[in-house]
């Protein structure tokens, strides 16, 4: 997202498409072979969530415009789940352990430590200010999208594939307007960026449906949203022992508290 950051809103378009697109043969198999019990709670929901989502990807390529990627992506992954968390516990009445918490706030530490190098009092730093606001603004937008998309597929039991896609074609319809306005200029800001709108819009819902998925499975939300940031402890490692990357002592360290965190929440 932050190599297409200068794109802005048409890149969003772009690949919510091209997610659309891919996915539709998914969707339509399920709508022919699974019976979906459709409701008006249902359908405000994904409207809801497709308007969330909007507002994230929309945040996200402003944040990256306006402020550093390496305050603002910390930021957001450490506010993320450690909202969802708290949301999950007050208003989806999810047991709250010892250990959940604990390893909740572990992985959030170990989030901000791999991001920052170990320097997390960079974010602390004036010129960081606007890459925090922008970064708490997103992580509050994954929260409150994440709490909307879990009680979709766990309380209203849309399945996970078909309501992300209908999310995902709500928040594309959104911005139709938009795009109408301009769309020779928009064609034209999308030149050289088609290969990565059509990778983010195969891979970013594949990751994420697994994780409804797991919601609709039963997985607490106050647990899988922090173990979603497994992802940077993997991507630290591959750097590590695949591509030859220094790897300092404030990144291990961020290793370990996510690695024990992620422990920890396997126990609560």
């Amino acid at each position: 997202n932050k190599k297409a950051s200068h794109v802005g809103p048409v890149f969003v378009f772009a690949y919510g498409f091209c997610s659309v697109v891919v996915y539709l043969p998914w969707v339509l198999w399920i709508l022919i072979y699974q019976e979906q019990n459709w409701s008006g709670a249902a359908v405000g929901c994904i409207v809801l969530s497709g308007f969330l989502h909007l507002a994230y990807s929309l945040c996200l390529q402003r944040g990256y415009q306006v402020a550093d990627l390496s305050v603002v992506y910390p930021v957001a992954r450490g506010v993320g789940p450690l909202l969802s968390t708290f949301g999950a516990i007050t208003f989806m009445h999810e047991p709250a352990s010892i250990e959940g918490v604990g390893g909740m706030l572990m992985v959030v530490l170990g989030v901000l430590l791999i991001a920052t190098q170990g320097n997390i009092r960079r974010l602390l730093k004036p010129e960081s200010i606007a890459g925090v606001r922008w970064g708490g603004v997103i992580g509050g937008l994954i929260a409150l999208y994440t709490l909307v998309d879990a009680y979709g597929v766990k309380t209203l039991l849309v399945a996970p594939v078909l309501f992300d896609w209908a999310t995902c074609l709500t928040k594309t319809l959104m911005m139709l307007p938009h795009m109408s306005k301009n769309p020779k200029e928009a064609l034209a800001k999308m030149r050289g960026h088609w290969l990565l709108a059509w990778s983010i819009g195969i891979l970013s819902p594949l990751g994420y449906i697994l994780v409804l998925y797991a919601l609709q499975n039963g997985a607490a939300v106050s647990l899988v949203a922090p173990a979603r940031e497994m992802s940077m402890l993997l991507v630290t490692l591959a750097g590590l022992y695949l591509l030859r990357e220094p790897v300092g002592k404030g990144r291990l360290l961020g290793c370990c508290a996510i690695a024990a965190g992620v422990v920890l929440l396997s126990q609560a």
